[in-house]
């Protein structure tokens, strides 16, 4: 008896796949089964080479050249896929980041896709002056524009600065706050899983644990005792947390912060950011009044 043919593979795009979370998130979908289409601003750009080398590639692969803010760039890159993820980010914020995801929009109804998934920075929730400072932020939290615009230059590639700063030190002083911190490897986990099995329109937080800024560091300096940590952490009238108990009770099961650190703190090494030049606190975390 000759056996049924295989399922068809599910195809899907990700945009924006060169960049941090979307190359984690193109690593699971092809070691999961699926085909991706993958759009980067330049295919032949070498520090995109490492897509091809990934598990399943060669077969369940193809890059595109695509930029979210020419919506007639990403018709090729969305053709036939039922679904699209949307990690992809213009290099200027806010109104720009907008005409991205419109353009995604419109391209992902063109072609017929079923499903798509928009990452967004937590800035899209923490910045409200409005909101009482006790208030746990959760899913129906918005932030103002307002603010969002003052805090535009500050919003890039905070965390990995901030982790590197408590690994050599410095001058600024730290506010002992609650610190968001998720692995992006939970991130693709949450995506995933986010488009398999949310429905329309839902929106969640994703956000590991529900630490202060002083228990990091304890973790830290009892993992890592050889570091200086030559910098202080201030008490400050804010602490307030966020909840990912909406996308928990979806399935989602964060790792443990310990094996974050670890794998942060082994890669900033390995690459050897961990030096003596000097090092400042992302405008972001500083406490300017605490300066000394």
């Amino acid at each position: 008896m000759t056996p049924p043919p295989p399922p068809p593979r599910r195809l899907v795009c990700v945009t924006g796949a060169g960049g941090f979370i979307g190359s984690w998130l193109v690593k699971l979908l092809l070691s999961r089964g699926y085909a991706v289409h993958a759009t980067v601003r330049d295919p032949h750009d070498p520090k995109n080479a490492f897509l091809k080398q990934l598990e399943n590639a060669p077969e369940n692969l193809r890059l595109f050249k695509a930029d979210v803010l020419d919506g007639g760039s990403l018709t090729a890159a969305f053709a036939g896929c039922e679904g699209v993820f949307h990690p992809a980010t213009p290099k200027e914020m806010l109104d720009p980041a907008v005409k991205g995801t419109r353009n995604v929009l419109e391209a992902c109804s063109a072609a017929g896709v079923q499903k798509l998934v928009v990452v967004s920075s937590i800035g899209a929730v923490c910045f409200n002056p409005s909101l009482p400072r006790d208030r746990i932020i959760d899913e129906t939290c918005w932030s103002d524009k307002k603010s969002c615009k003052e805090n535009e230059t500050v919003l890039l590639s905070t965390s990995s600065k901030v982790l590197l700063y408590v690994m050599k030190g410095g001058p600024d002083a730290i506010g002992n706050t609650f610190f968001p911190i998720v692995d992006v490897r939970d991130v693709a986990d949450a995506l995933l899983l986010v488009y398999n099995k949310a429905g329309p329109s839902e929106r969640y937080i994703c956000s590991q644990e529900q630490m202060d800024t002083k228990d990091i560091l304890d973790l830290m300096k009892s993992m890592y005792p050889n570091y200086s940590y030559t910098f202080k952490v201030v008490d400050v009238d804010t602490r307030v947390g966020l909840t990912s108990e909406k996308l928990k009770k979806l399935g989602w099961k964060p790792r443990k912060l310990e094996e974050t650190l670890v794998d942060s703190v082994e890669s900033h090494e390995k690459a050897g950011l961990v030096d003596d030049e000097p090092c400042r606190l992302p405008y972001l975390y500083r406490v300017p009044d605490a300066q000394e």
